[in-house]
């Protein structure tokens, strides 16, 4: 039978290897591993998806690179479906989340982010030709092609918006280029991505709305990891101090698109 004192011993070192403290010598692990492993989804393009020739790219994979070398480490992308992807922070699967995890109340309860690396906002988008839609107030008893359950379908309704359910990007922008509809809400990053694809559409952006489905997205941590946490706000603050942010920024959306 174990005695007393062997059973304190082995509970004070459970809760030692639960605390905080433990976990934030994750960093020296990394180190000492010389690999940080990052969650990712690998399909979700342009921030995360395989090029023509299978290799793994994007904008999360290009920071989370910049980041990793300025840890000092090689990185080491593993990944998953998003319905699994934070689920596999907890079981230890990779050190970090990096793939448009946005910042929210909720998550900031079970996981601690880095400071913000992009911002997306909500974009009013019309034809190319279009000159009286000016402004989100301009919407007022126009059809628009939106999510019905969506923050950006919400956004128009509240506008006065009369919606075309559509729950595609694409499909939005399709309605709209038919005539269909006058309008889409939808995400300004989106669009960004489009039109590098598509330069020649024939639509634009007339709005941004900065406070309403605006969202901030950073690498996602588990919980008491402040040597980690430092560690990738420094190199994140690194690289846009250097060019490489802007660099990687312009590669994929032709514009600087953190704020």
């Amino acid at each position: 039978m174990k005695s007393i004192r062997s059973i304190l011993l082995i509970a004070l070192l459970q809760v030692v290897a639960a605390s905080p403290v433990f976990a934030a010598n994750e960093l020296a692990q990394i180190k000492a591993a010389g690999v940080f492993k990052v969650g990712t989804e690998g399909t979700y393009a342009p921030f995360t998806y395989h090029d023509d020739s299978g290799k793994l790219t994007g904008f999360d994979v290009e920071i989370a690179t910049a980041i990793t070398q300025r840890l000092g480490v090689k990185p080491e992308f593993v990944e998953g479906k998003w319905d699994g992807l934070i689920a596999g922070l907890d079981v230890n699967r990779y050190d970090a989340v990096i793939n448009e995890v946005a910042v929210t109340d909720a998550r900031k309860v079970k996981y601690d982010f880095s400071d913000p690396y992009i911002a997306s906002h909500a974009a009013l988008i019309v034809r190319s030709d279009n000159t009286t839609i000016r402004s989100f107030d301009d919407l007022k008893g126009r059809k628009t092609a939106d999510a019905l359950t969506s923050n950006y379908g919400k956004i128009a309704k509240d506008h006065g918006a009369d919606l075309v359910a559509m729950q595609d990007f694409n499909d939005s922008i399709g309605l709209l280029l038919s005539g269909r509809v006058e309008a889409t809400v939808n995400d300004s990053l989106t669009f960004l991505d489009f039109k590098k694809h598509k330069p020649d559409a024939k639509v634009k952006i007339v709005a941004i709305d900065n406070s309403g489905d605006s969202g901030e997205s950073a690498v996602l941590l588990r919980k008491g990891n402040p040597e980690l946490q430092a560690a990738i706000n420094k190199a994140l603050a690194d690289i846009k101090a250097d060019g490489t942010y802007e660099k990687i920024s312009h590669k994929y959306f032709g514009k600087d698109v953190s704020r």
